[in-house]
């Protein structure tokens, strides 16, 4: 190929489907926007349901249970997964760098168990050959925990400087990395990984301050304009005609402590708004650099919004014991660290450490039901944004053929015509699952393929119209997301024979990638008087 694309792939964390602008969402998010205005979106994109499964998958083309991280990054065997990136796959990082391209990782990894100790689960390990973020998942977002250079802790980098943000951090990296690369004629790929939005809900006061009052109205009206805009855009058509709150979630006019809930979403919006800010950076050096042109970019969320409240279980004093990281963090402006979702706890500084809860993700996903973790469309359901002024693509087109994460390998394979390899430094793994869309980007037909999911005993099928998902311990549920992407009307009692049929596709791929059980699981756990909060990670 004379001139390769370079590939920019960049990662939103636990952001639901309608936050961004051009999604229907009230945060302003210009320079995502202005990628979609001249690339593709797609409204039928699919993630896995969690973070590092998403990853694992994004980066492998495989579904998470073959790379070994089904769940998260903790170590369940002998009655799980062992949670860290295995040796029986294959990174797009580790086929594009043997292709002679430039590699760099910049924000966050989560696919590995140990991380305190470098192994072959870490990034440099992995095909990258230059990374700046953290190992671990979540982490503050003033002192990030696991923040490394390399293969050495670089912890001190951030306590170091009184104005350090992470998501800044990763933004000016990112656009280090892209100045220094394209000094050389050396193709690159660059994975931007942000921890934005995920919780601790942590942002400067100026940019809280740009979203004073813009919540005041409630869950329930700005849900209405959501849907609303979402309609106008065309990216649903016809397949969602109703958008209800969830049941479990209060009228806005029902709820407690109107100012402190207002605020939880206030601080949401400016993290989410700081990363487009990045976004935006990172595409002016691109275009400075004379780059943009025939850059490959990609821009996704790693599952739906996320609904868990902190907490996650226990008392905050328990909670900081079971997380290092928060027992020793000590923030800069001599305050105690303040864990938890109460109105007592104002959240926005870097001494709270607190997330938005249920009906704030009900918000940011509009108009579906559920959130991370469940393979419902809540869960799963992201944006997905292409971006390539060279690449021929049918810009301001809406794709609507289901993808999913297996999908995104294939397609930057096919577009830097780097083929994928049969076998990696004595290493063998099975070929993807997945196909490319990178025709569909073009205008032409999309390659019709089934797509699975299974988190933690909630699982899913898709083909074509029909959607068949369980919640576990539920019976299965089927719904034609032709006319109900919303998941309203569940069809199983009517149609008795689809959900056979999709229940056996399901269990023959769950035999085929290594589905674990989740019914094993907990009982591995229980075993060890253990419960399932716990096994879920």
């Amino acid at each position: 190929m004379a001139n390769p694309p370079n590939v920019v792939l960049i990662l939103a964390d636990d952001m639901g489907f309608s936050d961004i602008g051009c999604y229907g969402s009230e945060i302003e998010t210009p320079h995502i926007d202005r990628l979609a205005a001249g690339g593709v979106r797609f409204s039928q994109f699919y993630n896995t349901a969690r973070c590092s499964p998403s990853r694992a998958s994004l980066l492998t083309g495989l579904h998470p249970h073959q790379t070994g991280i089904g769940i998260l990054t903790k170590d369940d065997r002998p009655h799980g997964y062992p949670g860290s990136l295995n040796d029986r796959c294959i990174t797009v990082a580790e086929i594009l760098s043997a292709a002679g391209y430039a590699t760099s990782l910049v924000g966050k990894w989560h696919l590995a168990s140990n991380i305190r100790q470098a192994n072959a689960a870490w990034p440099t390990r992995r095909g990258f050959d230059h990374f700046y973020g953290t190992l671990a998942g979540s982490c503050s977002y003033f002192q990030p925990a696991s923040l490394t250079r390399g293969e050495s802790n670089a912890e001190a980098e951030a306590t170091a400087r009184r104005d350090y943000y992470y998501t800044d951090a990763i933004s000016q990296e990112a656009c280090a990395f892209v100045r220094e690369k394209s000094q050389r004629e050396q193709p690159f790929f660059m994975y931007v990984a942000y921890t934005a939005p995920h919780w601790p809900l942590q942002a400067t006061e100026e940019d809280i301050a740009k979203f004073h009052g813009r919540y005041d109205e409630g869950w329930d009206v700005l849900r209405e304009r959501r849907m609303q805009r979402l309609a106008e855009s065309g990216l649903l058509a016809d397949a969602v005609k109703e958008c209800e709150r969830d049941p479990d979630e209060p009228a806005w006019a029902q709820a407690e402590h109107k100012a402190w809930e207002a605020r939880r979403m206030e601080v949401y919006a400016a993290q989410l708004h700081r990363m487009d800010q990045g976004i935006g950076h990172i595409i002016a050096t691109l275009e400075e650099t004379g780059q943009l042109e025939n850059t490959l970019l990609l821009f996704m969320s790693d599952n739906g919004a996320c609904a868990e409240v902190l907490p996650l279980d226990g008392s905050a004093e328990a909670f900081k014991k079971r997380r290092p990281d928060l027992e020793r963090l000590k923030p800069r402006n001599g305050v105690e660290l303040q864990v938890g979702n109460e109105p007592a706890i104002v959240p926005g500084p870097e001494d709270t450490y607190a997330s938005y809860g249920r009906a704030w993700a009900n918000l940011s996903n509009t108009p579906f039901r559920l959130y991370k973790r469940w393979t419902h469309e809540g869960g799963i359901s992201t944006p997905l944004i292409v971006h390539w002024p060279a690449g021929g693509l049918d810009t301001g087109a809406i794709v609507r053929a289901p993808s999913q994460l297996t999908d995104v390998l294939p397609t930057i394979l096919e577009a830097t015509q780097v083929p994928y390899p049969q076998h990696f430094k004595d290493r063998q793994f099975p070929p993807s699952g997945g196909h490319s869309f990178l025709p569909a980007l073009r205008g032409e037909p999309a390659v019709d393929h089934t797509l699975f999911w299974e988190h933690t005993g909630n699982a899913a099928v898709r083909r074509g119209h029909w959607k068949l998902v369980r919640e576990y311990p539920k019976p299965w549920e089927l719904y034609d997301m032709d006319t109900d992407r919303a998941e309203m009307t569940n069809l199983a009692a009517v149609s008795p024979d689809i959900v056979n049929a999709l229940v056996a596709e399901w269990e023959a791929w769950a035999k085929r990638v290594g589905v674990v059980p989740w019914d094993d699981v907990l009982a591995g756990y229980r075993a060890e008087g253990k419960n399932e909060t716990e096994a879920a990670g």
